[in-house]
């Protein structure tokens, strides 16, 4: 009797230990963190707030302030001396090539391509130092403090650094960028060689854009003091994280596992559909007592699986006063989870409603 007790007993208690570490996480990285983009809150993390060098996803900061500075991302720039023969990963560029700062842009985040970064640099402001600025500049205006570049490379220095965490923020940031999120997410790309001697081959060295289902982008890195880094993005059914990891000796397999692990934990919820809200709202000297409007956008977000308690509320002015034009925005919806806010939409009026023209005489205004 007892023997079959203690049986079940431990049976019981193998199931709970196996159910609680099931998706137990035991990264390799020095620093490590996951995040998700919707809300940047963080779903794991190992020394997320510890400074360590970054080395060439240094080069996320580097294309998105090239991309935010440069009005023409086709406009073709002519190579300068200083942006050739640049140690470590390059495409060597030659003195006068001529490329776009696309072309770069591309070299930049597929190859890793230094020259690459410092041609960039000087194609933004004319200047490294200034760029280096700009960069620190953009890292503080994300409210960022544990990160600070001396370079668009990522190359080794010691007063270049930042953390995984604050890094996740960067690439958070940059993925909700169009143009960034395209360049990082294409697998190869061709550009032109030395004005037309040939053509160069760009191959993304981000192996989970091949290998990991949902991938969409974005940094590889390395160097012998920073040792392994890694940027990883990944979005399925609307839910998306970005995984960092700095000193990483096992990079890749600890992305998955991180990537696993949150898509395990999350989904996406689809808050609204276009039009999901038809409202009437009270309305002050109109022609009309009210006025019908609706949400033009749709809304998800992203929620832990087991944490779901959505309700709504319609936040409008009650002193609503005509007229109102078609199109202008009355209002807005409020989301919550568990009475925290997480989202809104505006409310648009469906219709114009005029004002009471009180120049009309009494007759005209009870019987016109």
């Amino acid at each position: 009797m007892y023997k079959r007790l203690f049986t079940l007993f431990s049976f019981i208690i193998c199931a709970f230990i196996f159910s609680f570490s099931a998706y137990a996480i035991d990264v390799s990285a020095k620093g490590a963190v996951l995040i998700e983009c919707d809300s940047n809150d963080i779903v794991y993390s190992k020394n997320a707030n510890m400074r360590l060098p970054m080395a060439s996803t240094t080069k996320i900061m580097t294309a998105l302030v090239a991309i935010e500075n440069c009005d023409d991302l086709e406009k073709i720039i002519k190579i300068p001396r200083c942006a050739t023969g640049i140690e470590g990963s390059s495409i060597y560029l030659h003195e006068d090539e001529e490329l776009t700062i696309s072309d770069l842009l591309y070299a930049l985040m597929l190859e890793s391509a230094n020259d690459s970064a410092v041609a960039l640099a000087y194609a933004t402001c004319g200047d490294l130092d200034k760029f280096v600025d700009l960069m620190n500049e953009k890292a503080s205006e994300l409210g960022l403090e544990n990160t600070h570049f001396t370079n668009p490379h990522g190359l080794d220095n010691d007063e270049h650094y930042t953390t995984a965490y604050e890094l996740g923020i960067i690439a958070s940031y940059a993925m909700n960028n169009p143009v960034f999120s395209e360049i990082v997410s294409t697998y190869k790309r061709t550009i032109p060689l030395n004005n037309g001697e040939g053509t160069r081959v760009l191959v993304n060295h981000n192996r989970l854009l091949r290998s990991y289902q949902g991938a969409i982008g974005i940094k590889t890195g390395f160097t012998k003091k920073c040792g392994r880094c890694l940027v990883s993005c990944a979005e399925v059914d609307g839910a998306r994280f970005v995984c960092v990891t700095l000193n990483a000796p096992n990079d890749w397999n600890d992305h998955k596992e991180m990537l696993d692990y949150g898509f395990s934990k999350y989904e996406s919820v689809r808050l609204a559909d276009v039009g999901d809200y038809v409202l009437s709202l009270d309305l002050i000297n109109g022609v009309k007592s009210n006025v019908l409007c609706s949400n033009f956008e749709p809304l998800r977000i992203t929620l832990e699986k087991e944490n779901i308690n959505i309700s709504a509320r319609v936040e409008y002015d009650r002193l609503l006063f005509a007229p109102i034009n078609q199109n202008d925005v009355v209002g807005k919806i409020v989301f919550y989870n568990n009475d925290k806010e997480i989202g809104s939409l505006k409310l648009y009026a469906l219709e114009t409603v005029k004002n009471i023209n009180y120049k009309k005489s009494l007759f005209e205004r009870l019987f016109g």
